[in-house]
């Protein structure tokens, strides 16, 4: 078999990392499994595994496509705005599973996860635009994410599966 180019190598990892945010924020981190990966990109479980060993890659590599996602959504033209704009993405089921993955994260004992910055990201636009009164709200609005979530039964005490 041919050994595969850079630039062949590259179009497949962006492949499977597409693929892998659509179903991160569609059916779930917990849900998403190389067989998922793999039927939807025609790339094989191994191929996948040789470039994400671990399932908890994905977040890794998706964490700032992840929160610009989520962002997306957001209001920032005022503290009312960003809390109106906050119970909109509330709404919005594929944002909304960013909060859950999030939560989901918050449990994890993996030391990569650790590093997974995406409602950081949230909290740091917040700042950039309202000071210390912009982290305070978004502070605020996450603990009142979990709340809802808790209550409307979306949260799961499983950890992340590697």
């Amino acid at each position: 078999m041919a050994k595969r180019s850079r630039v062949e190598t590259e179009l497949t990892v962006n492949q499977i990392l597409d693929e892998a945010f659509k179903q991160i924020l569609t059916i779930g981190f917990e849900a998403m499994s190389y067989t998922t990966l793999s039927a939807a990109t025609g790339v094989s479980r191994t191929g996948i595994s040789h470039h994400f060993p671990r399932k908890t890659e994905f977040l890794v590599r998706l964490d700032q496509r992840i929160g610009a996602f989520f962002i997306e959504g957001l209001d920032f033209t005022s503290i009312t705005a960003l809390e109106r704009s906050w119970r909109e993405v509330m709404r919005h089921p594929e944002r909304k599973a960013v909060l859950q993955l999030f939560f989901c994260l918050c449990a994890s004992t993996d030391e990569n996860m650790k590093t997974f910055k995406s409602l950081d990201i949230v909290r740091e636009a917040a700042v950039s635009h309202f000071a210390e009164v912009g982290c305070q709200c978004v502070e605020q609005l996450i603990g009142n994410s979990a709340l809802v979530l808790l209550q409307d039964g979306q949260l799961h005490q499983e950890q992340v599966t590697h």
